[in-house]
């Protein structure tokens, strides 16, 4: 099934990462601009992220005696200092998730580095260090991406879904490399858990049981093969007590395994790094952008 199984440390089956987007409110900010203020049910559903989420969260990884990653807008950082604190107090990563939830697909590179950058400057203030990991909201990792994160140093992106184990970009300008980290929406809460007619999303809501099938699913197969296991969650979907009540059920008896690496997603990158360096693996590589003009200039004509 996986062609070149990556070695994880201490003889470890597979390594996983639960990674938290903590969006909070930026969502209802960004579509409605002049009048998500006044959205007071929509901003109550969004801010139970930082406000009950996160602490039960984070108490859940301490009891267990894990760390993990949570990507933050820079917005939501400094409007929910707490959770930030929260989550940093036991040694969890917080990595770069845009400004205010932005598109960067929808931005020219100079709008998307300005962006960047000051989402950078929140982290350095609030957190004493630049993000080395990168997630682009809703996945929209744009043609420029990969070398406006080369050129700051970050380490790793966990935005794309090429592959099962952890592979290599290369960027198309520079040569230079970065590790991915790849997700996929399989493992995404959205489809699960999330219904909002602010927004524009309706999806039925599963049961926190039959929503959790699809993780414990691809836990299993990422065990089985050794590969990667890394949910993409939401502290305002997945976070609420029942759906929460099942993961943690599940990470107690995941971490009593023994050979699962839990670890945040800056350790897995180095990691990658290190056994890349070494030539103990080879990833797979991938140049970026995939496509360097629009294909519907080579499409032939219709006669």
């Amino acid at each position: 099934m996986i062609q070149n199984p990556i070695p994880w440390p201490n003889g470890a089956r597979c390594a996983a990462c639960l990674t938290f987007d903590m969006d909070a409110d930026s969502l209802i900010h960004l579509d409605f601009p002049t009048s998500g203020h006044e959205r007071v049910s929509a901003i109550s559903w969004l801010r139970y992220g930082p406000t009950v989420a996160i602490p039960r969260i984070v108490e859940t990884y301490r009891r267990l005696g894990i760390r993990q990653t949570f990507f933050v807008p820079a917005w939501c950082m400094e409007q929910y200092p707490d959770a930030v604190e929260t989550i940093l107090k036991d040694g969890n990563e917080i990595g770069h998730h845009s400004y205010i939830h932005e598109n960067p697909v929808e931005q020219t590179r100079d709008d998307q580095a300005h962006w960047l950058d000051a989402g950078i400057d929140v982290h350095v203030r609030m957190t004493g260090r630049k993000p080395r990991g990168y997630r682009a909201p809703l996945y929209n990792f744009s043609a420029s991406t990969l070398d406006l994160l080369l050129e700051r140093g970050f380490a790793y992106d966990t935005s794309l879904m090429g592959d099962d184990i952890p592979y290599l970009l290369e960027s198309r300008e520079t040569g230079g490399r970065l590790v991915e980290l790849p997700t996929h929406w399989g493992l995404d809460d959205w489809p699960q858990w999330v219904q909002t007619f602010d927004l524009d999303y309706k999806m039925p809501i599963r049961s926190p049981s039959s929503g959790f099938q699809i993780y414990a699913e691809e836990f299993e197969a990422a065990y089985r093969y050794g590969t990667l296991w890394v949910p993409v969650l939401h502290p305002f979907a997945t976070g609420r007590l029942a759906r929460w009540h099942v993961f943690s059920e599940f990470l107690e008896k995941a971490v009593a395994r023994g050979d699962v690496w839990f670890a945040p997603m800056e350790e897995i990158a180095a990691h990658v790094k290190a056994v890349t360096d070494s030539g103990e693996y080879t990833p797979r590589l991938e140049l970026l952008p995939q496509y360097t003009a629009p294909i519907g200039r080579a499409l032939p004509r219709r006669r």
